[in-house]
């Protein structure tokens, strides 16, 4: 599912709820750099988002996005939900441009459930 990079921003706006002692994150996650790849024969640009290791949590959404540095558009964006990684194809690729990938995971913690969103990133690269 591709999503704007506001709209992404908007699902995955959780933060993470004040507490007694903050302790140590829910889940960590890994962003890849922005990269060429090709998709139907096109060349794009790709990022992904995955879950590390999860502290006695649950992950409920991941987001990864990929900006063209200087570009006054939001980027594309895509979801993962549950443990599914997120991995987003941006295009149209310029070759020579300068990429930006930036990704967001969510989980739940804590008895009862609290969302913990952590941010990823950003990676820049010129492809």
């Amino acid at each position: 599912m591709a999503l704007t990079a506001a709209a992404a921003l908007a699902l995955a706006g959780t933060t993470a709820v004040a507490g007694a002692s903050p302790g140590p994150p829910a889940c960590a996650y890994t962003l890849s750099p922005p990269e060429v790849v090709q998709l139907s024969g096109t060349n794009v640009v790709t990022a992904t988002l995955t879950p590390a290791a999860c502290d006695q949590s649950d992950g409920y959404l991941m987001v990864a996005c990929v900006q063209l540095q200087g570009s006054d558009g939001p980027g594309q964006c895509a979801q993962g939900q549950g443990i599914l990684p997120a991995q987003v194809y941006f295009q149209p690729y310029r070759p020579g441009a300068t990429y930006i990938s930036t990704g967001r995971g969510c989980s739940l913690k804590g008895n009862p459930p609290q969302p913990v969103c952590l941010a990823a990133g950003p990676f820049t690269a010129a492809l």
